[in-house]
């Protein structure tokens, strides 16, 4: 058995892409998916289905690594609008970073929104972790963290 990706759905899938692209450092995977047909409708659950977008190969992870896939449907469903690390459900993605800081600031300037601030604690055992909480500008949850 092997993890392979994670999937996004997103309104904007080649903003979506951009953003992930240009703040961690995330590798297109050829092709674009433009997908449609029974077979989706079968495997979905869905009527009519069809999306576009593709895979991006998530930093450090090798050439076999997992991927991002962010995805948009030609019809999708509407989530709430407020945002709470607590909630129900898929929780965050996380990326292991070199500055927090530097990645933090680099992810508002590019869409990004503040969910929580920086902040350092010790874990006893593991070391010392600094993190923060933020969205990516479809209010998906990211964490980027540092271990010392």
């Amino acid at each position: 058995m092997k993890y392979v990706h994670t999937n996004i759905v997103a309104r904007d899938w080649k903003k979506l892409v951009k953003f992930y692209i240009d703040v961690f450092g995330c590798i297109p995977v050829p092709p674009e998916r433009d997908l449609k047909g029974d077979w989706l409708d079968i495997g979905t659950g869905l009527k009519d289905a069809h999306l576009k977008g593709m895979h991006l190969r998530l930093p450090g992870c090798g050439e076999d690594g997992p991927t991002l896939e962010i995805f948009s449907y030609t019809k999708s469903e509407a989530r709430p609008d407020e945002i709470f690390a607590n909630r129900i459900g898929f929780g965050h993605i996380a990326f292991k970073v070199d500055n927090v800081e530097k990645v933090y600031d680099k992810a508002l300037e590019n869409g990004g929104k503040k969910l929580g601030e920086i902040s350092s604690h010790k874990v006893e055992g593991v070391g010392i972790l600094t993190f923060a909480y933020l969205t990516d500008p479809e209010g998906n949850i990211i964490e980027i963290q540092k271990w010392n």
